[in-house]
This record gives C-alpha cells, sequence and structure tokens, in this order.
C-alpha cells in the first residue's frame, strides 16, 4: 500500500462518543479512553472492553465497539478493527438513531478505504448517504459526517493518483468541519495532512508547506502527538524536495520522539523512509542502509498485519454474499408459491369458463333441436 495514502481518519469515528445527551456509564473513562487513543492505544482498547462487559444500551456499545476499532486502526491492527466495525454496523442496524447508523456506516468505509478495498468503501459510503439525506442541515452530526464522507472520498482519488479531483473532496471536507471546529481539530490535521501531500504531487511546494504546518497546528490543539509527528514528517518531505536534508533530518527525529509510543507501523515506515532518503541525498550511507533495514521490517509488519484484515474481510464478504443469496433463495420460493398459486388460480377460472361456455353452448343445441323438431 502506497504509504502516504494511509494516514488515518480514525479520529472521524470518535466525535460518536461525544454526542450530545448521550452519556456513556462511566464519563470519566471514556474521557480518558478517547485521550489515550493516539499515544496509548492499548490503554484505550483495556478500557473499551471493560466498558463493553458492563453495558446493555445498544447505542452506547456501538459507540464503543467504534471505539475499539479507532484504536485498533491506531495500532495498524486492520483485523481487529474490522472485526468492531462490522459489529457496530450489525448493532446500527438495529438502532432507530440516524446518527448513528451513519457514523457507524462511514467508520466501516474508513475501514475499507485503510485496506484499499475501495469499492466496497464507495458502496458502503453511497449507504450512509441514504442515512445523511435524512439529517437536518442544522444538525452538528450532518456536517461532520459528510465532512468524513468528502474526506474518505479524496483519499480514495488520492490513491488513484488524481490528486486534483482529491484536493477537490479535501477541501470541501475542510469546509464542513470548520462548522464545528471545536469538535474536529484531530479530523482536520488529517485532512490538511492529506492536502499538503496532494499539493505536493501538484509540485505546489509552498502551498503544500502551509497545509502541513495547519495539521500540526490542529494537531496540538487535540494534543494528539502521533497527529502531529505526521505533520512533520510531511513538512519534512517539503525541505527534501527544497534539498534541505539536514532541516529534514531534524524534523523527522522530532516526529520519531513524538510517536514512539504509539507503534503505529505506517507513521514508523515513512519516518525511516524518509530519513533514509535523506541519508542517501547526503551521501551517509552506513545511515542510509540503516533506517531503509528499519524502513522494510516496518513494512513487512504492516504488510503482515493488512493481509489478515484483508482475509478478514473476504470472509465477511463472502458471508454477506451467503445470507443475500439464502434471501433470493427464500425470495424465489416465495414467487415459486405465487406464480404456481396464480398459475392454477387461472387455469380453474378458464376450466370454469370453458365449463360454463360448454354447458351454455350445450343448452342452445338442445333448444335448437326443439326449435328443429317443430
Amino acid at each position: 500500500m502506497k504509504l502516504g495514502l494511509k494516514i488515518i481518519l480514525l479520529i472521524g469515528s470518535l466525535w460518536l462518543i461525544t454526542i450530545p445527551g448521550q452519556k456513556i456509564s462511566d464519563d470519566s473513562l471514556m474521557k480518558k479512553a478517547r485521550l489515550e487513543i493516539y499515544d496509548n492505544p492499548d490503554k484505550t482498547i483495556s478500557i473499551g472492553n471493560r466498558l463493553l462487559k458492563k453495558e446493555k444500551d445498544i447505542n452506547k456499545m456501538i459507540s464503543i465497539y467504534m471505539l475499539l476499532s479507532t484504536a485498533n486502526i491506531a495500532k495498524r491492527n486492520f483485523d481487529e478493527s474490522l472485526k468492531y466495525s462490522i459489529k457496530a454496523k450489525e448493532l446500527a442496524q438495529k438502532s432507530n438513531d440516524l446518527k448513528i447508523q451513519t457514523s457507524a456506516l462511514i467508520s466501516v468505509a474508513i475501514q475499507y478505504q485503510q485496506m484499499e478495498l475501495f469499492s466496497k468503501s464507495i458502496e458502503t459510503l453511497n449507504e450512509a448517504d441514504l442515512y445523511l439525506s435524512r439529517l437536518s442541515d442544522e444538525m452538528s452530526e450532518k456536517h461532520i459526517e459528510t465532512a468524513r464522507s468528502f474526506a474518505i472520498r479524496g483519499m480514495i482519488y488520492k490513491s488513484q493518483s488524481n490528486s486534483e479531483i482529491a484536493l477537490e473532496k479535501f477541501l470541501i471536507s475542510i469546509q464542513h468541519f470548520k462548522k464545528v471546529e471545536k469538535m474536529t481539530y484531530a479530523n482536520m490535521s488529517v485532512v490538511y495532512y492529506n492536502i499538503g501531500h496532494c499539493y505536493l504531487n501538484l509540485n505546489q511546494i509552498e502551498k503544500a508547506e502551509h497545509a502541513f504546518l495547519e495539521a500540526a497546528d490542529y494537531a496540538k490543539k487535540n494534543h494528539a502527538k502521533s497527529l502531529e509527528a505526521f505533520a512533520l514528517k510531511g513538512t519534512a518531505e517539503v525541505h527534501k524536495q527544497k534539498r534541505e536534508n539536514k532541516m529534514a533530518l531534524e524534523l523527522l527525529t522530532q516526529a520519531e520522539q513524538l510517536g514512539k509510543n504509539t507503534r503505529d507501523l505506517i507513521l514508523n515506515e515513512g519516518i525511516y523512509k524518509e530519513m533514509a532518503d535523506n541519508y542517501l541525498a547526503m551521501g551517509n550511507q552506513n545511515l542510509y542502509q540503516m533506517y531503509n533495514k528499519k524502513q522494510f521490517e516496518m513494512r513487512f509488519e504492516r504488510e503482515q498485519n493488512e493481509l489478515k484484515s484483508i482475509n478478514q474481510a473476504i470472509d465477511n464478504h463472502n458471508n454477506e454474499t451467503l445470507k443475500k443469496s439464502d434471501e433470493l433463495k427464500k425470495n424465489y420460493r416465495y414467487l415459486k408459491i405465487i406464480f404456481i398459486s396464480c398459475a392454477l388460480f387461472i387455469i380453474g377460472l378458464l376450466l370454469s369458463i370453458i365449463f360454463n361456455i360448454r354447458k351454455e353452448n350445450k343448452k342452445y343445441h338442445t333448444e335448437i333441436q326443439k326449435m328443429i323438431r317443430y
């Protein structure tokens, strides 16, 4: 998978936990879980599992499942993340809350986008749009989910090397996020990071640097060290383009320190790749070899995790297909029964009409014979 495209939009699902009027059983624990998700996702998972054991309310369970899914994305454990996303989606179908149904679907779409299952992601986004259209324009949730939807579509276009269209989607996403800015600092950091890469791909260096600085600023507002690390890595890429390799390495070292507790495989892979590139440009073969090796180690571990997730996604797809097949078979049986019933009714009706006609004809024949005799 292309590294730059895998920057997390995982944060988007977290707003659901703070929906006004939705109090989860232990507010202090949930607050701690949300704060730890960027820099200590294992802690978030531990808290989420504890809350899940005692929670019975469907809507609250959906929120916890989405929290667990998000924390596992932070760890790049896509297999576990997908499992929780699917559970959230299944429960959401039983909920009457449009906000939760929409958010659950979009979170699943994010999961598929992360795994580069783009057709499944688009399919899920289109399904979510049906729910989105029913939300009031006055609701902050509608702006948040619309922003997330455009951001995912932007990432898909970006992964397909269509930076111009991706940029359009990202800028629309930012417009919606800004309508509820204080609730979406982390999301905006992620989108600005992707905007920065679009500008880099379009060779608009100054705009790219500005976007990465915006990403870092919003990450700091949310106290999200891993997101700040991504933004610093992006800024380092700008300095590499300018051939300011020492400055790039300083920023990458800062990024490595900020993200050291998260064990984010994609972040580390990206940092090590950039370090290797800069050391190579400076002619330092030893350090180039060292960081190039680290990069490949991170890539191998990430690809193994993603392979497990793709297998899980295939299993889920097969299960969904099987369910649809069973439904089609049931519908076919019902249609067959209805068709046979209708056919028997029509045949019976025709036979009745034929019998009556023959009876009438026989009657007329008899009367004609009588008339002939007389």
